[in-house]
Formats: C-alpha cells, sequence, structure tokens
C-alpha cells in the first residue's frame, strides 16, 4: 500500500489545518490508520489512530482540538488540527497497519505563538 500525506503548511497559535493521507487501496480493508509525529530532536510519538470499524484514539496532547476521520469514497483518512499550538509543530506521518506497519511520507507543520 502506498500512502500520500498533503495538508501541512504555517500557521499561527490558535489555528487550523486539515491533514489528508491518500491510500493506493480500500481503507474500509485496512485495520487501522493514523498519524505520528515527530518534533525536531525528539521521538515520534503517536497522535491518531482510526479502525475499520470506526473507532477512534488520540493522545492526550491534542485530545477535544484534533479529530480524525476516513472518507472510504477516496480512500482517504484526515486529520483536522484545532486550536494548534506551538507545541503541535513537527512533521507528521501517516500510516497503515494491516499486518505490518506502511508509512507515507511527512508533511510538515510549523505553529508559531
Amino acid at each position: 500500500v502506498q500512502l500520500q500525506a498533503s495538508g501541512g503548511g504555517s500557521v499561527q497559535a490558535g489555528g487550523t489545518l486539515r491533514l489528508s493521507c491518500a491510500a493506493s487501496m480500500s481503507i474500509s480493508s485496512i485495520n487501522i490508520m493514523g498519524w505520528y509525529r515527530q518534533a525536531a530532536g525528539k521521538q515520534r510519538e503517536p497522535v491518531a489512530l482510526i479502525s475499520n470499524l470506526g473507532s477512534t484514539n488520540y493522545a492526550e496532547s491534542v485530545e477535544g482540538r484534533f479529530t480524525i476521520s476516513g472518507d472510504s469514497d477516496r480512500n482517504t483518512v484526515f486529520l483536522q488540527m484545532n486550536s494548534l499550538k506551538p507545541e503541535d509543530t513537527g512533521v507528521y506521518y501517516c500510516y497503515v497497519f494491516m499486518g505490518g506497519t506502511y508509512w507515507g511520507q511527512g508533511t510538515l507543520v510549523t505553529v508559531s505563538s
């Protein structure tokens, strides 16, 4: 499976961005899709995930501000990010888990104070 991430950019604190992750196959067949992020000098950390049954899970740091959703018609998963904070800055990577983990390229999110 190939993943194409997009939607990153630069915003001020309090702003919004929506990340997209387009898969090369039906996402209905994928067990889990989600996002990790990596800030400069830090380890990659999980942000949010969604299962093919629609259940979601969020990191505590983004709970209530980020929403992950899937569009099976477009084979795309979205990450709506609201009330962005400078600490949300980093490279965001989408991934899928279906027997193994597959990663897309990163998309950079920069939030200025």
